[in-house]
C-alpha cells in the first residue's frame, strides 16, 4: 500500500511538469506597446537654432531714396506714391498746379499789355484805346507788374517742385526707422514731480538693443 501511494505520488508530479512549456514564458516584445511614441532630446544645435530664430529681428521693409528722389522729379507726386504717403500727392499737385497757373494768367496779362504798349508807341489802335486815362506809361507798368508777377510765381512753382523731390528723398530715408520695431516715438504723459500729477504730455523715444 505504501509503494502504491508512493507510484501515484511520483505520477502525478510527473504529470503536472509536462504541462508547462519552455515557450510560454513571457517576452518583452510581445507586450502592448505605448500608441504615443517618446519625444526625441533636442540636439544643442537644433536648441541654439530655435533661439536664434526666436530672437532674429523682424525684417524692416527699406526704400530706395535714389528712386523716390527719381519719380518725383519726373512727375511731382510720384515719389510719395511710392513712399506711400498717399495724402501728400493732392498737396503737391495743388501747389504745384496753382503756381504754374498763377505763372500762365500773369503770362497772359504780360502779352496784353505789352503789345498795347507798343501799339501806344507806334500810334496804333490797341484793345485799351477806348479806356480814358491809358497811356504808354499805364501800359507799361501793368506790363512791367504782369511780368514781375509771372516771374514771381514760376520761381515760387520750382522751388515747390525741388521741396517735392527733398521730401520725397527724406521720406524714404526715415521710412525703415518709422517701421523699425526696435525703434518708436510714442505720446507718453510725463509726471510733474513737484505736484506729483499727471498734468503734461509728451513724446518717448524707445529704441530697443
Amino acid at each position: 500500500m505504501k509503494k502504491l501511494f508512493t507510484f501515484l505520488l511520483l505520477l502525478s508530479f510527473c504529470f503536472a511538469f509536462s504541462q508547462i512549456n519552455p515557450n510560454d514564458t513571457i517576452r518583452v516584445e510581445n507586450l502592448p506597446k505605448d500608441s504615443i511614441p517618446a519625444a526625441k532630446p533636442l540636439s544643442e544645435a537644433q536648441v541654439v537654432e530655435d533661439i536664434d530664430q526666436q530672437n532674429a529681428p523682424a525684417k524692416v521693409t527699406k526704400l530706395s531714396p535714389a528712386k523716390a528722389g527719381l519719380y518725383s522729379a519726373v512727375l511731382p507726386g510720384l515719389g510719395q506714391f511710392y513712399n506711400k504717403k498717399y495724402w501728400k500727392i493732392p498737396i503737391v499737385w495743388g501747389a504745384v498746379g496753382t503756381g504754374i497757373g498763377v505763372a500762365l494768367w500773369n503770362d497772359k496779362q504780360y502779352k496784353r499789355y505789352r503789345n498795347a504798349f507798343v501799339a501806344e508807341l507806334n500810334g496804333l489802335p490797341h484793345e485799351f484805346s477806348d479806356v480814358n486815362g491809358v497811356d504808354k506809361t499805364v501800359l507799361g507798368n501793368a506790363q512791367d507788374r504782369s511780368k514781375r508777377q509771372r516771374d514771381y510765381a514760376i520761381g515760387i512753382s520750382a522751388l515747390i517742385y525741388i521741396l517735392n523731390i527733398v521730401d520725397a528723398v527724406v521720406d524714404a530715408h526715415l521710412y525703415e526707422g518709422r517701421h523699425d520695431p526696435d525703434l518708436a516715438i510714442t505720446p507718453t504723459i510725463i509726471n510733474d514731480q513737484f505736484t506729483n500729477s499727471y498734468a503734461k504730455a509728451g513724446l518717448s523715444l524707445n529704441f530697443r538693443f
